[in-house]
């Protein structure tokens, strides 16, 4: 059976946009590995956060997490090299804008990053399962993107259910990804149904002090 260990990555979407390199430091500080960064377009999605240029500006502020980078872009295959070079580690792009998804996967791992593939509440499981067998990551979105904060939908539980079930059936070794409204009650759900990498945003940085944050690490 394939299972690997939880992996928290907080979305620095949800930090302090005055002082990001701050909210990477707190997050090292903690302990913690990796971090999640979510890129919109203002397209694909109704809302703009960063560019590559931002995780060049953490690389030079001393950041060495794991970048979880993931691309709300209509055209992902034309940014995958610059978010390469700028320090990504992983970069997760959506299955429902139409371009060679294959093909793009394929040119992330060229670039030495390992890649994902993403899917909204919207599309349905089968959707990715032909590209099952080339991924790293699958990221199931347990909110519609574009904005942080929304409440956790449940009825992606079966989504992950049937996506870990093929992983299992075939064999395969990927990490299966939440994002959206991710706390201490439903990861719980969302780890029985398979999921593994947990994606944390408002819940992880809202915690008041240094207290809460490590509280909130353990019990996710």
């Amino acid at each position: 059976m394939v299972r690997h260990p939880s992996v928290l990555t907080p979305s620095i979407l949800a930090g302090d946009h005055a002082n990001l390199a701050a909210s990477a430091r707190l997050v090292a500080d903690l302990g913690v590995k990796w971090i999640h960064l979510d890129l919109m377009d203002g397209h694909f999605v109704p809302n703009l956060t960063f560019g590559p240029e931002t995780l060049a500006a953490l690389r030079r502020a001393g950041s060495k997490l794991f970048f979880d980078t993931h691309l709300m872009l209509s055209e992902p295959h034309r940014y995958v090299e610059a978010f390469a070079k700028a320090g990504a580690n992983l970069i997760s792009i959506h299955i429902e804008p139409t371009y060679d998804h294959v093909a793009t996967l394929a040119r992330i791992r060229d670039l030495g990053c390992q890649n994902g593939i993403v899917l909204n509440p919207g599309t349905p499981a089968t959707a990715i399962e032909p590209l099952l067998a080339f991924v790293d990551l699958v990221l199931v979105m347990t909110v519609q993107p574009g904005f942080g904060g929304q409440p956790f939908r449940r009825d992606m539980l079966p989504k992950l259910r049937q996506i870990d079930a093929w992983r299992q059936e075939r064999n395969l070794n990927f990490r299966l990804e939440v994002d959206g409204g991710i706390d201490l009650t439903n990861a719980v759900d969302c780890r029985a149904a398979g999921a593994d990498t947990f994606v944390a945003g408002t819940s992880f940085f809202r915690a008041a002090d240094q207290a809460s944050y490590a509280a909130t690490i353990a019990a996710l």
